[in-house]
């Protein structure tokens, strides 16, 4: 009786055991979850995704780009994702994104967040100013918006392999897959994805997107003007957030 009490004991610590093992492999495979970065994490096994595969001088030199919609929607529906905006070129794909904070481990370093949302509690726009006006051309913005991470490099890796396998499973003829979730890139995307959903052509853009996508993800020296904060919000170019 001592024996067989011993092994069921020993069975349920087993079993214990196993499904905490289970539990964290799941875990470590769902999009809740960007940031465990342990040796063999199963969003890493597979080969890097994202980023330069080449040293092509002109990979960036995009001869024509257009909006995906079906690709924008893929990836808007992972966790951590507030919205997804993909561009797709003759070469590759890129990859804006405006975070929400619903996975943990979204960004590879702390840090202060780029957004000031506490004006929310005080009913205006800008709690530096105390104005109620937002800029009506940008997507993620300093003020009350969802959030923005600068460098490329501070976005998770995980994050990014997600993305990019997500990417890859609709267009794999793509090249490479470049991903950010800075500020001004968003807004240029935004700006580019509001041009398409009006049914008018991207090409008259597409020397300004090549600017973009360059200095973002290839050092480009040529900086894009900006397009968050392009000078004093006023009332006549903006629009009443409360």
């Amino acid at each position: 009786m001592v024996k067989r009490m011993a092994a069921l004991l020993l069975s349920a610590v087993v079993m214990i055991a196993a499904a905490g093992c289970n539990y964290e492999e799941l875990v470590q495979r769902s999009d809740t979850d960007y940031g465990s970065r342990q040796a063999n994490d199963p969003k890493m096994l597979k080969s890097k995704s994202y980023g330069p595969v080449s040293n092509n001088p002109h990979q960036h030199e995009n001869s024509f780009f257009e909006y995906s919609s079906a690709l924008s929607r893929k990836v808007s529906a992972l966790n951590g994702v507030a919205s997804a905006i993909v561009m797709l070129t003759d070469k590759n794909a890129y990859v804006g994104l405006m975070l929400d904070w619903t996975a943990v481990g979204t960004r590879n370093s702390g840090g202060k967040s780029e957004q000031d949302n506490s004006g929310t509690t005080e009913g205006v726009y800008n709690h530096d100013t105390g104005s109620p006006y937002g800029y009506s051309r940008v997507l993620v913005s300093p003020y009350n918006s969802y959030f923005s991470v600068n460098d490329i490099n501070d976005l998770s890796d995980e994050l990014k392999q997600t993305v990019a396998l997500k990417v890859r499973e609709m267009a794999p003829a793509v090249q490479e897959v470049h991903i950010s979730a800075n500020m001004e890139l968003m807004n240029y995307f935004n700006h580019f994805a509001k041009e398409a959903w009006g049914g008018r052509s991207l090409m008259p853009w597409i020397d300004q997107f090549n600017t973009v996508v360059k200095y973002h993800f290839a050092g480009g020296k040529e900086m894009p003007p900006p397009i968050t904060q392009p000078g004093t919000y006023s009332p006549s170019e903006a629009q009443m957030v409360r």
